[in-house]
């Protein structure tokens, strides 16, 4: 165990069904188990495979839901089964994470874990891997850390965090995080050059999260407990079914991190590895591999079939995910996916709005699309 102990204990929150990837990503089969990495691996794969310089295997932790799990396992087959938490419904993140944290603290009470999202792509895995050991450091010092991301451009659609004055070695003092902001105050974040995106990810000692939990959600803390204390135990389905449903539905941000930062105890160091969080089509055909005239051909490969033929077309995001042809002539701009039971064509520029499709086949009981 010697040679393991100071490694990070790395915990994969793996829910959500990705409503703005539909129809290819469903609740039966969400974002993060598709191969939308641009090689075979899936979103899922290619979080555990950039954190292995890290820890190993026997140290990652996937949260996930009950009609997930089996394909996790699937998925992972090099981490261990008891490593994969099962929860019975979800709760948000905070309970999700708070659950790996106790399990973790188990195992070894002072370990420094990070929390890091299934369903996010990094382009420059060198640079993320030293920036998590920097956050590790932070982290050791009894910081909660946040990672964040140097801002591009004024994006509306994350969180930003405030940054403060250097508390450590590369290190800044989180002042504040800040909601999705409208474009004129994300401008005035970027140039002011002290604000970053906040990407969602964590890394922190599991004693210190776990007491900061106590101090501002008492009810989640002590559900947490007891599911803990029984984790080992015969008890454990019965005890997790009864408490786990009374927990708060609350993210760790709200629950933890914005009062942490209030009192001075949550760090960040800056990241700029090519952090996206592929949240539409839109952005999946900005990341990934485009020919000569911006055409991108999402998990074509992973077929093994040729499933697309594009004529005098520019600037298409194309997903064929049915076995069938796809063929486009003399269009631009526009995302086309195919699967068995469904197809979407729609401008790229409303990637973002695919979301109330979704909402309407909710509000219209067709369940077997969503």
């Amino acid at each position: 165990m010697d040679e393991k102990s100071g490694r990070l204990y790395a915990v994969i929150p793996a829910g959500g069904s990705g409503t703005r990837l539909w129809p290819l990503s469903r609740a039966g089969h969400p974002k993060f188990l598709h191969p939308l990495t641009g090689t075979d691996a899936s979103l899922l794969q290619a979080t555990v495979e950039r954190l292995l310089p890290l820890t190993d295997c026997s140290q990652v932790y996937v949260v996930t839901g009950v009609a997930h799990a089996a394909a996790v396992s699937r998925q992972l087959t090099a981490v261990p089964e008891e490593n994969i938490l099962i929860e019975p419904s979800p709760r948000d993140s905070c309970a999700a994470i708070a659950l790996a944290a106790a399990v973790i603290a188990r195992r070894e009470p002072e370990a420094v874990m990070g929390a890091f999202a299934a369903d996010h792509l990094i382009a420059d895995g060198e640079r993320f891997v030293k920036v998590i050991e920097q956050a590790m450091a932070g982290a050791r010092q009894g910081l909660l850390m946040t990672l964040g991301i140097t801002p591009t451009r004024p994006e509306t659609g994350y969180g930003y965090v405030q940054c403060g004055g250097p508390v450590g070695d590369g290190v800044l003092a989180v002042e504040e995080f800040k909601e999705k902001p409208s474009y004129d105050v994300a401008e005035s974040y970027v140039k002011s050059g002290t604000y970053l995106w906040n990407a969602g990810m964590f890394v922190w000692r599991v004693d210190v999260f776990l007491a900061e939990l106590a101090r501002q959600q008492p009810q989640l803390h002590a559900g947490i407990s007891r599911i803990a204390q029984a984790w080992e135990s015969p008890s454990r389905e019965e005890v997790l079914g009864e408490v786990w449903q009374t927990l708060p539905r609350i993210s760790v941000d709200y629950a933890v991190m914005e009062g942490a930062a209030a009192v001075g105890r949550v760090g960040t160091v800056p990241g700029d590895f090519g952090w996206n969080d592929v949240g539409d089509f839109h952005t999946l055909g900005e990341v990934l591999a485009s020919d000569h005239a911006g055409n991108v051909i999402v998990g074509q490969e992973a077929l093994g079939k040729p499933g697309v033929i594009l004529r005098e077309t520019e600037n298409l995001v194309v997903v064929p995910n049915s076995g069938r042809l796809v063929a486009a002539l003399g269009v631009r701009d526009l995302i086309v996916v195919d699967t068995p039971d469904a197809v979407l064509v729609c401008p790229r520029d409303r990637a973002q709005e695919v979301k109330s499709i979704v909402d309407e086949l909710k509000e219209k009981g067709e369940l077997n699309y969503i």
